[in-house]
């Protein structure tokens, strides 16, 4: 999830967990260990552009960094707040604040490495990277709980309705998705696509209008469906384009790409320019005049190697995305 919704949420866990001992001190508390997991991508601004999408949840995200990690900063808030919380709480406070994060990451689409160092990402792809329907009802209940100064039964009992109603939210969009992935699949059934594997997730900022990823023995299939929708789905396809991906075969690149976006991927050709497309997260654009996904890499020539840069995304662009994601969702 966006920063923000995580420190949300770890300030929640800070209180259930500690808040009677540290009072509203875990609102710093929380807010710190609810975005540590996040600093790998202050690590990855020193790396080339691969490899820092590699990293990217990867051990930072893993229970066994939590396990080493968690009683050495319990300890060091034990040394700050002498006399106010011991070992064993503090230690507590800090797994659970760490943990909770990656608990709400593995329901996004990019998914963690939370059982690093094994290689797999666990990723349910129910909810949005940012969604307002989660973090709008925590955020209001703990700025009630933060009103309640010194009394921690009332902090205790804003703050656990926050938990409730967002974690409810949670399950609902589990059962959206179940319905959702139904649609898509009695879709490919009636329109006779033989497929080997589909992927569903939620749009942007909302948990109405769902992707489909959907690949075949030649060729991918994206299309999404709302739940306003009064006609049938309709699939795009998109041609794996073998060829082109022979041509990159070998390079370290795109052998880490191929592996971050875990198969699902096609390489296209622009201005004799080779690109590796994610398909995981859709698409920016999609006019006739240009076809750009949300993650695309350009190869460029370095000291003769070919080396993969992220394309970059043009602001305009976003706002389009958003502005046709809220027109679609209204159905077809």
């Amino acid at each position: 999830m966006d920063s923000f919704t995580q420190v949300l949420l770890g300030i929640a866990t800070a209180e259930l967990c500690a808040g009677k001992k540290l009072q509203r001190k875990t609102f710093l508390y929380g807010a710190i260990l609810g975005t540590l997991p996040d600093l790998d991508v202050v690590v990855a601004q020193f790396m080339n552009p691969v490899d820092g999408i590699a990293i990217h949840r990867g051990i930072s995200h893993s229970v066994l960094l939590f396990l080493v990690l968690s009683p050495f900063l319990g300890w060091l808030i034990t040394k700050i707040e002498r006399g106010k919380i011991n070992f064993s709480l503090a230690t507590k406070m800090v797994f659970w604040c760490l943990f909770t994060h990656v608990l709400l990451d593995i329901l996004t689409s990019w998914g963690t490495q939370i059982f690093w160092p094994l290689p797999d990402r666990v990723a349910l792809k129910t909810i949005f990277l940012i969604d307002p329907l989660y973090t709008i009802p925590l955020l209001i209940f703990l700025i009630l709980a933060w009103r309640k100064k010194d009394d921690f039964l009332s902090r205790k009992k804003w703050v656990l309705t926050g938990i409730y109603l967002s974690s409810l939210y949670l399950l609902i969009t589990c059962g959206l998705k179940l319905y959702a992935l139904q649609q898509f699949d009695n879709a490919l059934k009636t329109q006779n696509i033989a497929y080997d594997d589909l992927i569903v997730k939620p749009t942007a900022f909302n948990c109405i209008l769902w992707n489909a990823n959907v690949a075949a023995k030649e060729a991918y299939f994206l299309a999404d469906y709302s739940f306003f929708d009064t006609e049938s789905i309709t699939f795009k396809k998109y041609p794996k384009n073998i060829e082109l991906e022979h041509l990159l075969q070998g390079n370290t690149d795109f052998e880490k790409l191929k592996e971050i976006s875990e198969g699902w991927f096609i390489v296209t050709k622009s201005e004799n320019q080779l690109y590796f497309n994610d398909l995981r997260f859709g698409l920016l654009t999609s006019n006739s005049q240009k076809t750009q996904f949300a993650f695309s890499y350009v190869f460029k020539e370095e000291n003769g190697v070919l080396k993969a840069y992220e394309v970059p995304k043009q602001k305009r662009d976003g706002m389009a995305l958003v502005k046709n994601i809220f027109e679609r969702l209204k159905g077809n």
